[in-house]
């Protein structure tokens, strides 16, 4: 698969980015990995919280540079992440249910509410609305906390990435380290639910993601069966705190517009 241009470069001496089209609050390049500073800037940092309608005002850096905006919570920067993509393979050289199968078969076994066999992907929903927009909405609800203190205060930031769903894999995300060491084969999953289900990759913080969902399940079978995928990805969304059966947890993405995804790291 052949590179994509990086236009982040550009930013150290047009920090505006008005060469690609776009007016950018003050902000600055990130370089940094757990091995070092890396060949080129891996991502875009606001210096001020998000405002309303950042995602709005971000979004052309899509269209002009293939640069993906993304929320970045936490007190520390993104500098502080051990990010590693050195270690990070591509996202479309993954099958996503071969990805899910081989997760659910480690994890299923202690879990009450299944039998154990893989159920196979849920089926994907009509996009209603353009998820962008309701991705735009996701972004100002996280940016007010409503999603846990992790998110006040969160800072945009751009990812040159090819789609919405590899920002992970494209800076080196370490999030997941204790369930996946390489981020590309959970991006492989992500790119399935942005076919399937009109997802965008709207946060990211030292151990959380949270995705927008534009065609979320609406019948409790669909529910279901994404619950287990949820499981198969993030295992500790159902281990952490008091355990939730899956079929709960499932009821609780019926008709949800968001997701978020916590695993449980060590803090640094």
């Amino acid at each position: 698969m052949a590179m994509l241009p990086n236009p982040l470069p550009t930013l150290a001496t047009d920090p505006t980015g008005r060469t690609l089209g776009l007016d950018l609050p003050p902000g600055r390049l990130v370089d940094t990995t757990v091995d070092g500073p890396w060949h080129e800037p891996l991502l875009w940092y606001g210096d001020e919280p998000a405002a309303p309608s950042t995602w709005d005002r971000l979004l052309p850096a899509r269209r002009a540079g293939g640069l993906h905006p993304v929320l970045i919570g936490g007190a520390d920067g993104p500098h502080t992440w051990e990010l590693s993509p050195q270690r990070v393979s591509y996202p479309g050289d993954h099958d996503a249910e071969e990805v899910l199968e081989e997760f659910w078969e480690s994890c299923a076994a202690d879990e009450p509410d299944t039998d154990g066999e893989w159920p196979g992907l849920a089926p994907g929903g009509t996009l209603p609305e353009d998820p962008d927009r309701l991705a735009a909405e996701a972004v100002d609800a996280l940016s007010t906390g409503e999603r846990g203190d992790v998110w006040k205060g969160a800072r945009p930031a751009l990812v040159r990435a090819r789609r919405s769903a590899d920002i992970p894999a494209a800076i080196g995300w370490s999030g997941p380290l204790d369930h996946e060491y390489d981020v590309a084969r959970l991006c492989s999953v992500l790119r399935s639910w942005e076919d399937r289900f009109g997802i965008r990759v709207v946060g990211l913080s030292f151990d959380q993601l949270v995705v927008s969902a534009a065609a979320p399940p609406t019948t409790t079978a669909d529910a279901e069966a994404l619950a287990a995928e949820h499981f198969a990805f993030c295992p500790d969304n159902l281990r952490q705190g008091p355990r939730p059966r899956l079929g709960a947890y499932a009821e609780l993405l019926l008709g949800a517009p968001v997701w978020t995804f916590c695993w449980d790291r060590p803090s640094m």
